[in-house]
């Protein structure tokens, strides 16, 4: 008798075989194999397909695990090797599936993605159909979740206001098979795009948005956004109507922001192992706050996708700012919306002169963004430049008003001295600060001609806090980019540092009011701003609070609109590509900016608080008020260590205590993701071509690679 149909107890037949139970998505059926733990993957794909009898392009097509939650992509290891017994089920299913991703201008488009791919992966291929350079600051993160709306049909009406009509994207650079006429996508897509990855590449773009211009396939390749309007990514769109801003979440505190960012996707991991699920909505943000090599040129998309991502991020109050700086993003948002409406149907008719007049305007545009390397430019480096004037000094004691003296303050390398009085500089100062590692934040207030500066000077039990107050926008300018470079380590002698000056003073100009603005008679003039889309929630009821009746209302609306067109005349004259970039260094200037938040409690602390990552340094913080209580520099970091039972991270610096804290509601995997993160981005520079070491930064971020 034949041993084959023999079935013993432990479910295997006589014969050494065994039933496989897989099931196909893509037919919605349930099929069993008899195999051996012998066989290799690729084997089994092979039977299945040849049992299913389905005339059909299986090329894409993988093993998923779902109890082990991983993909069989090794086709040559045995089901032994993997460890597949009987007991096991399998998905045959396509790698390659859709997503529905929000961009940064909070725009949906439907992307089939490789959920196979590890995230970085997936993102890299992303942003090379979008023409985004250096995906390696950006990622994926799950939606955060409003506690407030309970209506699902609510956010489905949000979602379906905010698609984004346009062609389906497939990113990739694989491989293509071809099944009789039709060619078909395996591990990547026929719809790779080049696009502007080469720098030599000559651009072909509007001299007003930086836009492509027709033909598209110069400038996208075989992309099938070539196919809509390729326009769509590189032109922001104006918000339609202040409902938008009412609907979408925004963040009330640092806590929330925290919670915010537990989303983050692990990039060293597929989309399926991290449970995300078919045409789920997932939002491709600029994850890492280090923009590097940001050139308009080249860049058209990248710019404007990070102009709407600080747009938003100011309009939904997930950064502060004051009012005057509220006023001056919306007179920027102001005229980027008209010239961007102005623009979008005179693509074809734009001259070679305008073209150079563009590259001349970019190149006196060139903005050093943090990350990036500073031109290796000499100057006079046989002495370090020095400032030496009066300068108001407070060192706040508890109990204590603010009242500041006057000190004759001298700032050589990277320390303060200050002495009572001129006569007194050759002796031994009153008060003297190494600014090396210290939190430096402006408070400036143009109206009222405040420009102070706030420093966190670190010291052996925390941060020592001490102000600077300036009389002049000038003094100012000089004194913040001092202390700036001096918190980095260095002088005034770095290249950089007439730079920053330069870019102190361009972010003041922008919020001067003009002493005798327009008069504005007829309220036509102002509708047509939309101000209430142009300003922050808090900011506009701040104004509406003022006013009790209908008419009230109005005149409120108003006079918003008249603040924003009096700070127009100061951007009135900016290209779109200048205003897009000018908004995205005012965007960086703000004392919260590339601060992400995370909660953890911190080793001797007795309470929750916060650890801020930055793209140069670690800050410890209040979790109720936001403030530094200690800084710690990357520079100055020998190692960090994650204890991945306990949820520990232990950062070990060259001459400073050890720091060690357990992330409290959070995956200890996406802090230490960060930090790795940022480390790989800072060994980046200008002369390397752009391809990406992607097993660097697994090793940085992955901890078990």
């Amino acid at each position: 008798m034949a041993l084959d149909g023999i079935r013993m107890p432990d479910g295997c037949y006589a014969d050494g075989t065994w039933e496989l139970k897989m099931h196909v998505t893509d037919l919605h059926r349930d099929v069993s194999l008899r195999v051996t733990g012998e066989i290799h993957i690729g084997g089994v794909m092979l039977k299945l397909v040849e049992k299913l009898d389905v005339k059909k392009d299986w090329s894409d097509h993988a093993l998923w695990w779902e109890k082990k939650k991983t993909w069989l992509l090794k086709t040559h290891w045995t089901l032994d090797k993997y460890g597949i017994q009987a007991d096991a089920r399998l998905l045959f299913t396509p790698q390659h599936k859709l997503l529905r991703l929000q961009l940064p201008n909070m725009k949906h488009m439907k992307v089939k993605v490789n959920f196979s791919d590890r995230v970085f992966k997936a993102v890299s291929d992303i942003c090379k159909t979008f023409n985004i350079r250096h995906p390696e600051e950006a990622s994926l993160l799950r939606k955060p979740r409003d506690p407030k709306k309970k209506k699902k049909k609510l956010e489905e009406a949000e979602e379906a206001a905010l698609e984004l009509e346009g062609p389906l994207l497939t990113p990739g650079s694989g491989s293509n098979l071809t099944q009789g006429t039709k060619r078909v996508w395996f591990a990547g897509s026929i719809y790779s795009s080049p696009g502007l990855y080469s720098k030599t590449m000559t651009p072909t773009y509007d001299s007003r948005d930086g836009s492509p211009l027709s033909p598209t396939t110069a400038w996208f390749g075989d992309s099938p956004l070539s196919e809509g309007n390729p326009s769509i990514l590189a032109v922001s769109q104006p918000i339609s109507s202040p409902d938008i801003l009412a609907k979408l979440y925004k963040s009330q505190s640092l806590l929330d922001k925290a919670k915010i960012n537990q989303g983050w996707l692990d990039s060293s991991r597929s989309l399926m192992e991290q449970d995300v699920k078919e045409n789920e909505v997932l939002l491709l943000r600029f994850k890492y706050h280090s923009f590097f090599d940001l050139n308009p040129k080249y860049d058209a998309i990248r710019v404007n996708q990070l102009y709407e991502q600080a747009k938003w991020a100011i309009l939904l109050e997930e950064i502060e700012c004051t009012e005057e700086e509220m006023m001056m993003f919306a007179a920027l948002q102001y005229h980027i919306n008209k010239l961007s409406i102005m623009s979008s149907g005179n693509h074809m008719n734009n001259s070679e002169k305008e073209v150079d007049e563009v590259d001349a305007a970019l190149s006196d545009l060139e903005i050093t963004l943090e990350g990036g390397k500073t031109s290796n430019t000499l100057g006079d480096i046989t002495s370090i430049p020095e400032l030496a004037d009066y300068v108001k000094v407070f060192k706040p004691k508890k109990l204590t008003l603010k009242g500041y003296k006057q000190y004759w303050c001298t700032f050589k390398d990277i320390t303060i001295s200050c002495y009572k009085s001129k006569e007194e500089a050759h002796g031994t100062p009153s008060l003297q600060m190494n600014l090396r590692g210290c939190e430096v934040t402006p408070d400036v207030n143009i109206s009222s001609q405040k420009f102070n500066i706030k420093l966190l000077i670190p010291v052996a039990d925390g941060m020592n806090e001490i102000w600077l107050r300036c009389d002049a926008e000038k003094p100012y300018a000089h004194w913040m980019a001092a202390c700036r470079l001096a918190s980095k380590g260095k002088t005034m002698a770095d290249s950089s540092y007439s730079l920053e000056v330069q870019n102190i003073l361009s972010f003041l100009k922008m919020q001067h009011m003009n002493p005798d603005p327009p008069f504005i008679a007829e309220p036509a003039v102002t509708n047509d701003i939309n101000s209430e889309c142009l300003v922050s929630p808090r900011y506009l009821k701040k104004y509406k609070n003022k006013q009790v009746t209908s008419q009230g209302l109005l005149l409120c609306v108003h006079q918003i609109s008249a603040r924003i067109l009096e700070a127009h005349q100061n951007v009135a004259q900016m290209s779109l590509i200048e205003a897009k970039m000018r908004f995205i260094q005012a965007w960086q200037s703000l004392p919260e900016f590339g601060i992400t938040h995370f909660l953890a409690k911190f080793q001797g602390g007795k309470r929750d608080e916060l650890i801020g990552i930055t793209y140069n340094r670690l800050i410890r913080m209040d979790a109720s008020t936001g403030d530094a209580i200690k800084t710690w520099r990357f520079a100055n970091m020998k190692q960090w260590n994650v204890n991945w039972e306990i949820k520990m991270v232990t950062v070990e610096f060259a001459d400073e205590p050890s720091l060690a804290f357990i992330c409290a509601e959070v995956d200890c995997k996406v802090v230490h993701e960060f930090i790795g993160g940022y480390i790989f981005l800072s060994t980046r520079a200008k002369d390397q071509n752009e391809s990406l070491d992607e097993e660097m930064f697994y090793k940085l971020t992955s901890g078990w690679v």
